[in-house]
């Protein structure tokens, strides 16, 4: 190492060190680096001065035995590409040509092999910097591998040509024109998806009968024979550069029978009377590589309605996988070897490949959009013709991601065509660091390398044998559905354009359970899931390898009907379940024990670690509002319900908060024990027990004068209660926490006395945090002494406020100020005749009375105690609950959609119909019976007038 940090200037060499400490290889690239050291200095400190230069001599070092050997001994071939600005840039076809005939030059004639091997060599090298390095993405690589073989090909036949044209003359069809050769690939090449080191299957097509026009005349058939034998020895000659590539012509027409070269007219007869099934599959990827276009675009032209099926002929499938079967039975057998194959295992490259062509080739026929040879751009098309879902398509292009990646690392160590896995530790560890971190989970070792392939392969089977083996299910194809009694009858699409193409196909997962499960694969058709069906897909999967769930999904209709209501009515939990297949658990027990009545308080304590906490509370919420859609909950009793769930895990997070304070500071005072003094109290929908998905929870933090000599010990807990609670993780949030209702809000202690409250409430608070303070509710710490202390801040309240009236001039100011400020943004909760209106309303009614204390109130009890007041009437109260309940709904119907309230009705037709469906299981009938845009203009004119009679007489 000394040796190699003297080749470079002091400020490169901590660079240095660190590029070989965590390249692929290490010990190998010190090793090599300090004989390139040895060999050319010179060149060695100029590389050394290049952007780029040292990782990319490191990096071949690390990935490459062969690539390794030709940049010592030729390194002018790395600084060209360093110098010429070639790594950063995709290189075109004609870029390639002109460069290997400069390489070449014009009185080389025929190409020599060694030549041609050379330039393959360096292309390579370039090709494989832009690739390790993460210049390039893999397409872009494989493109650019391909289009060296196509220069190659292109330069040499046009080359051949011309020395045979010197010999024989030129070759003419019997109307006297030229006639033109074409090189077809087939393949990967074909596609544009060559490896470093594969083979290329070519068919070399030509014109048609004749013959030269030289004095040594020979027919054209012999002519391009002669061409085509030539350019395939050329091509496959080994070298010291090694070879250029191994040539496959067996998939000419008659396969190793056949000639080495066809005419146009003759190759059109075998296709249309003798080809094969799978030989007209491999035409998918056919393309003209090299030669003259016109021969082999005529054919392709001619040969498209061969390929491509234009009826649903799932038969035909079977047939192509009946043939793979066979492929791989024999290529399995030709390559024994103790290793994983990633191209020919269960799952692997070539099931990936075959899978996409029969889709093609089953539906090309209708859609031409789907005929292109490149397999991701093919998944890509497969998918947005529905052909493919989301969860299928993102599978099966990452495991090809993947698995092609994996392939060219295998295949750059020793330039050879290998797909196997090595049997060694070692070795597996080394691949394992030549893969990008992010293909294996930021973890290079050889057991995480295994574990993905094997993650992957038994992605690509599974999704295999539903789209070769399922038929199309009878349900599908019907006019008419058998209403589902647990489903509402309107369909959830977002066009009619878009439930008629629901209704013409089912996606290859539902038509697949429709064999395993035809019972649960019924509820799921009559459910019409609309946009949601992809989520669906997805949870499905897990639910297959499960028979201890598939089975009672099967046998009862009334739990596969509560699955797809949730899928149905909650993209949000939708996605949950996506994530966390368990909580289908919750699921199962609301329908073998019915609505819960688990009683939070005494659970949550049992939980001593805030995973636990987060993951109970999160699975609990899901369970209450899976109730709420199920079970059509009335919406203030779920709003309770969740209130108590959140009252639970405050409380357990007060006990943990605790606990890790302890931990890193202890109290100031001698013998002081901390255990329940501090005072969480909670105001706005969580103080009114009226706490919903996604609401904020309003705080503030009270601790006893006596207490004061600690306050510090209790900002630390507060502080660490608040972010116990928000915090996000990778099993979700809980709830975030506003504590800016406190004294003196933003500006105020987080922690403040019983003394400074009373202080701030009997002479600065304004009227409306004094009503504020009237939708408290203690939680947590000393809720006894909470619960005084509260009851003491509203007989302040009604001193100031309510006995001598003040608070109605500066609440009417204050929700003036607050529609003008927040209308727009939320104009359910802030417009005129929202639900501010109804809760400035009552609670300015609830001050004129404030000498009665309550514990808990939410707004049904409190219309109810104002009324008993005398300050309501008995219209006006039943309207009030009304609306109360109207916008309660839809605020929580926007809540089970979407994790958050959204605070207007949506624009969107289908978001609409969803809501409408959803709140009306929580509203009686009187408030749904008519679109919910002018149920809500109605209640908002009423409200505002209610609301402008109060705050208008005296």
């Amino acid at each position: 190492m000394e040796r190699v940090e003297r080749s470079v200037a002091p400020e490169l060499r901590q660079g240095l060190q660190l590029l070989l400490s965590q390249s692929a290889d290490p010990r190998t690239a010190l090793l090599r680096t300090e004989t390139f050291c040895d060999r050319h200095p010179d060149r060695f400190q100029h590389i050394a001065s290049i952007p780029f230069g040292l990782q990319s001599l490191v990096s071949v070092f690390s990935y490459s035995d062969f690539l390794s050997d030709d940049v010592l001994q030729y390194p002018d071939w790395l600084l060209t590409i360093l110098e010429s600005g070639w790594l950063h840039r995709v290189r075109t076809n004609v870029e390639m040509m002109a460069e290997l005939e400069s390489w070449l030059t014009t009185a080389d004639g025929v190409p020599k092999p060694l030549r041609m091997a050379s330039f393959r060599r360096r292309q390579i090298l370039r090709i494989m910097l832009r690739d390790v390095l993460g210049f390039a993405a893999l397409s872009e690589i494989t493109d650019e591998i391909s289009s060296v073989a196509d220069a190659l090909l292109d330069v040499t036949y046009r080359r051949l040509r011309l020395d045979l044209i010197a010999r024989h003359g030129t070759p003419r069809l019997p109307s006297g024109d030229e006639c033109g050769f074409s090189v077809l690939g087939l393949g990967k090449l074909g596609a544009n998806e060559l490896n470093y080191s594969s083979d290329i299957d070519l068919i070399f097509l030509y014109g048609g009968d004749g013959q030269t026009d030289g004095e040594n005349a020979i027919s054209n058939r012999e002519f391009f024979k002669k061409i085509s034998t030539r350019l395939t020895d050329l091509l496959g000659t080994h070298t010291p550069e090694g070879f250029c590539y191994r040539v496959d012509l067996r998939l000419r027409p008659d396969g190793r029978l056949g000639e080495v070269c066809i005419s146009t007219d003759a190759a059109k007869k075998y296709y249309a009377e003798r080809a094969r099934d799978w030989e007209l599959q491999m035409l998918i990827k056919a393309r003209v590589v090299a030669g003259e276009r016109a021969p082999g675009r005529d054919f392709l032209e001619w040969v498209q309605p061969m390929i491509y099926s234009t009826t649903l002929d799932f038969s035909a499938i079977e047939g192509m996988s009946e043939t793979r079967e066979r492929i791989n039975e024999k290529l399995s057998a030709r390559r024994r070897t103790t290793g994983l194959d990633v191209k020919l295992a269960r799952g692997g490259i070539r099931d990936i490949e075959f899978l996409v062509q029969c889709l093609q080739r089953v539906h090309g026929g209708r859609a031409a959009w789907l005929r292109n040879s490149a397999t991701l751009t093919a998944l890509v098309r497969l998918r947005d013709k529905d052909l493919l879902s989301d969860s299928e398509y993102s599978r099966l292009a990452s495991a090809y991601l993947f698995l092609r990646t994996l392939e060219h690392r295998l295949q750059l160590a020793a330039d050879r065509q290998t797909h196997v896995l090595p049997g060694s530790p070692d070795q597996l560890f080394l691949f394992a660091r030549r893969m990008p971190l992010n293909l294996i989970n930021g973890n290079p070792t050889g057991e995480e390398l295994r574990r993905v392939v094997n993650l992957h392969l038994e992605h690509v089977q599974e999704i295999y044998q539903r789209v070769i083996h399922a038929q199309q299910p009878i349900y599908y194809t019907q006019q008419t559905l058998t209403p589902n009694p647990l489903a509402d009858s309107t369909p959830l699409a977002d066009s009619p354009a878009e439930e008629a193409r629901f209704q013409a196909g089912a996606s290859n997962l539902i038509r697949f359970l429709d064999q395993r499960a035809p019972g649960l694969a019924a509820v799921v058709a009559r459910a019409r899931l609309g946009r949601s069906q992809a989520a669906f897909e997805h949870f499905l999967e897990h639910v297959l390898k499960r028979e201890d769930w598939l089975k009672p999904l099967e046998e009862d209709a009334v739990l596969a009907g509560y699955l797809c209501d949730v899928f149905q009515h909650s993209p949000y939990f939708a996605e949950h379940l996506v994530r966390t297949p368990e909580y289908f658990e919750e699921l199962r027990t609301l329908r073998t024990r019915g609505p819960s009545s688990t009683p939070y308080d005494e659970v949550m304590p049992l939980l001593e670690d805030i995973r636990e906490v987060r993951r109970y509370y999160l699975q609990q919420m899901f369970r209450v509002q899976s109730e709420s859609i199920c079970l059509s909950t009335p919406v203030f009793d779920t709003l309770e319900r969740t209130s108590q769930l959140a009252d639970a895990a405050i409380a357990a997070c007060y006990r943990i908060a605790i606990t890790q304070t302890l931990a890193v500071r202890r109290p100031e005072t001698p013998g002081y024990q901390p255990s329940r003094q501090m005072m969480v109290i909670a105001l706005g929908r969580l103080g009114m027990q009226e706490f919903d998905l996604g609401s904020d929870a309003d705080l503030v933090f009270v601790l006893p004068d006596e207490d004061l000599p600690e306050l510090h010990f209790w900002t630390r807990v507060a502080e660490k209660l608040v972010t116990l609670l928000g915090s996000y993780t990778g099993l979700g949030t809980m709830f975030a926490v506003d504590t800016r209702l406190c004294p003196n809000g933003k500006g105020g202690a987080l922690v403040q006395s019983e003394s400074a409250y009373r202080e701030y409430f009997s002479s600065k608070a304004e009227a409306w945090e004094g009503i504020a303070y009237m939708k408290t509710r203690a939680i947590a710490g000393d809720t006894d002494r909470a619960t005084r202390f509260l009851e003491e801040i509203q007989k302040i309240d009604w001193r100031r406020y309510g006995q001598g009236g003040r608070s109605r001039k500066e609440l009417m100011q204050m929700r003036m100020r607050l529609e003008k400020e927040q209308s727009a943004d939320n104009p359910l909760k802030t417009a005129a005749g929202g639900y501010y209106d109804i809760d400035f309303a009552l609670m300015y009614l609830r001050l004129r009375g404030a000498g009665m204390f309550f514990k808990v109130l939410n707004t049904p009890r409190r219309i109810e105690v104002v009324e008993q007041m005398g300050h309501l009437d008995s219209a006006d109260a039943a309207f009030l609950r009304d609306a109360a309940t109207f916008y309660r709904a839809v605020d929580h119907g926007l809540r089970i959609i979407s994790g958050h309230s959204a605070g207007d009705l949506p624009t969107a037709e289908s978001q609409l119909r969803l809501l409408t469906r959803l709140v009306s299981r929580w509203m009686p009938e009187h408030l749904h019976d008519q679109p919910l845009q002018v149920e809500l203009m109605q209640i908002q004119d009423r409200t505002r007038g209610f609301f402008n009679h109060l705050f208008g007489d005296q």
